[in-house]
């Protein structure tokens, strides 16, 4: 398994080189990554669900325009299909030694990473006391990263960092949620329904909820300009 940070890019190339085209992903598409990984689906899997989609999607006989694939919704049922043959196959397996950390997430970048968002976070127009919260709370995180040894395991547990966050936005996401205007939310909601209708019998209740809560999440923040913390948003420049 490559770099543990690069599970959204690496999905997103593998989906697009499948589908012989260029596609950005969509805001839906995102959120579904997002399940997968707060789900625990090795990289492994989704990307092997992916072809596996594809692969029976062309075997299909051609009936006239063959409909392409334009969502990675798509594959979501190939997906959890590949992640519970990966679970089985590695039941009673040896653990597999830890890889090396690619290069890429230098201190000064991810200490950067959660410095540019606490500055997002200083002028938002909503929440502002939580906002301010998590702000001083990223600057703390920055400065830690920035001092720690680099040869040391807790400098390099680039995971706790990544739960730490995760909590953070948690927090931050309800806050948002409970000072956004009802109209807002409900619109989202709707606007995720939408989304999602093409798909819902490709995905079961508890993914599509969460698919819709994610899409919800992205959204909000993208309409009052705040930025992600997780490091898997982290410029890759």
């Amino acid at each position: 398994m490559r770099n543990y940070f690069n599970y959204f890019t690496e999905i997103e190339e593998r989906f697009q080189q499948r589908r012989g085209a260029l596609l950005l992903l969509s805001t839906l598409d995102w959120a579904l990554i997002e399940t997968w990984r707060e789900a625990g689906i090795p990289l492994e899997a989704a990307l092997r669900g992916i072809d596996a989609a594809f692969d029976k999607h062309e075997a299909q006989p051609k009936r006239g325009r063959k409909r392409r694939i334009n969502g990675l919704a798509w594959c979501a049922q190939a997906v959890m299909v590949a992640a519970e043959e990966l679970r089985e196959a590695s039941a009673g397996a040896a653990p597999e030694p830890p890889e090396s950390r690619e290069s890429g997430f230098e201190h000064e970048r991810v200490a950067a990473h959660l410095e540019a968002a606490a500055n997002a976070l200083r002028v938002a127009t909503i929440a502002p006391d939580a906002c301010a919260t998590t702000a001083s709370r990223l600057v703390e995180l920055a400065d830690e990263v920035r001092i720690s040894n680099p040869s040391s395991a807790a400098a390099q547990d680039l995971e706790a960092l990544e739960r730490t966050l995760t909590v953070l936005e948690e927090k931050l996401f309800a806050a948002l949620t409970a000072a956004a205007p009802e109209e807002l939310l409900v619109g989202l909601k709707e606007h995720a329904a939408r989304e999602l209708a093409p798909y819902r019998s490709r995905m079961g209740v508890v993914q599509l909820r969460q698919v819709e809560h994610q899409f919800v999440t992205k959204q909000l923040l993208v309409h009052y300009g705040l930025p992600r913390l997780s490091l898997f948003y982290m410029s890759q420049q």
